[in-house]
C-alpha cells in the first residue's frame, strides 16, 4: 500500500483489449488512481504484478492460457485482488472468494463511480461485491431445502438484501439458535461463520462494519462457551 497522498497503483488484467482500455481510461480519470500495467491473461498478470507491485489488481475470470481463477492464489500474495468479470456463476464467485479475492464485480451492475469506489475499498482492505456476487456468496448458506421452498430469493438478478438473511438459516441453525439463545442477527452471522466466511466477507454481506461483526462474534463465542471459530462451528452444527 502506498502513502495516503499517492495514487493507488492498479493492474488491469483482461483478455479483451477494448475492456482493458476502457477500464484504464475510467480509472486514470480519478486523481487518486493510476493504472501501472495491463495484462491479457493470468500469467502476464502475475509477471506484471511482480514487476510493478500494484496496490490493487483487477482480474477477469475467463482468459486464455492461464485464467483468473488459476492465477488468483498467486496474485493475492502480491496485492489485493478484485474480480471484474461477466461471469456471475455461483460456483465461480464462491471459489474466487475462497481463494482470496477481496471483491467481485459483475459487469452491468455498477457505474464508473462505483467502480472507482470499489477499487479504493479493496485497496484499503474493505471487501466489495455487486448484488449478484453477494447473492452467490449466500447461496450455500440457504441450503437445498430453502432454495426449493423460496426460489424467488435465488433467482438470477433478484434484489437480495440483508433483511433476507433471517430467512436463510438451515434447520440445524434454527434449532441451534434457540438452544444457545442467539439473537436473529447473531444466528445469521454464525451461519456465515460456519460457511467459512471471514469477518470482512461477513461485513460486506450483512452491510455492517467489520468492528460490528467482531462485537457480534464475541457475544456468540460467550453464548456458545467457545473461543475459536472452529469450536463455535462444531457446536453450531451439533458435531461437538
Amino acid at each position: 500500500m502506498t502513502d495516503a497522498t499517492e495514487p493507488l497503483r492498479v493492474l488491469v488484467a483482461d483478455d479483451n483489449p477494448v475492456i482493458r482500455a476502457g477500464l484504464t481510461a475510467v480509472l486514470s480519470a480519478a486523481n487518486d488512481l493510476t493504472v501501472v500495467a495491463e495484462a491479457e491473461d493470468g500469467r502476464a498478470a502475475y509477471e506484471a504484478a511482480l514487476r510493478h507491485r500494484p496496490d490493487v489488481i483487477l482480474l477477469d475470470v475467463r482468459m486464455p492460457r492461464v485464467d483468473g481463477i488459476a492465477a488468483l492464489p498467486h496474485l493475492v500474495r502480491v496485492a489485493p485482488v478484485m474480480m471484474l468479470t461477466y461471469s456471475d456463476e455461483t460456483a465461480l464467485v464462491q471459489e474466487a472468494v475462497r481463494l482470496g479475492a477481496g471483491g467481485y464485480l459483475v459487469h452491468g451492475e455498477f457505474t464508473t463511480q462505483q467502480l472507482t469506489e470499489a477499487v479504493r475499498d479493496v485497496g484499503r482492505g474493505r471487501p466489495h461485491f455487486t448484488p449478484t456476487a453477494t447473492n452467490a456468496l449466500l447461496a450455500h448458506v440457504r441450503g437445498d431445502a430453502t432454495a426449493h421452498t423460496e426460489p424467488e430469493l435465488g433467482a438470477p438478478g433478484g434484489n437480495f438484501t440483508a433483511r433476507h438473511l433471517s430467512r436463510l438459516q438451515s434447520p440445524v441453525g434454527q434449532s441451534s439458535q434457540s438452544r444457545f439463545q442467539l439473537s436473529g442477527r447473531e444466528a445469521e452471522i454464525m451461519d456465515l461463520i460456519a460457511s467459512g466466511m471471514s469477518n470482512q466477507q461477513i461485513a460486506a454481506v450483512c452491510f455492517i462494519s467489520e468492528k460490528t461483526v467482531k462485537n457480534h462474534i464475541n457475544r456468540i463465542f460467550a453464548k456458545l462457551h467457545t473461543t475459536t471459530r472452529a469450536q463455535a462451528t462444531a457446536k453450531w452444527l451439533g458435531v461437538a
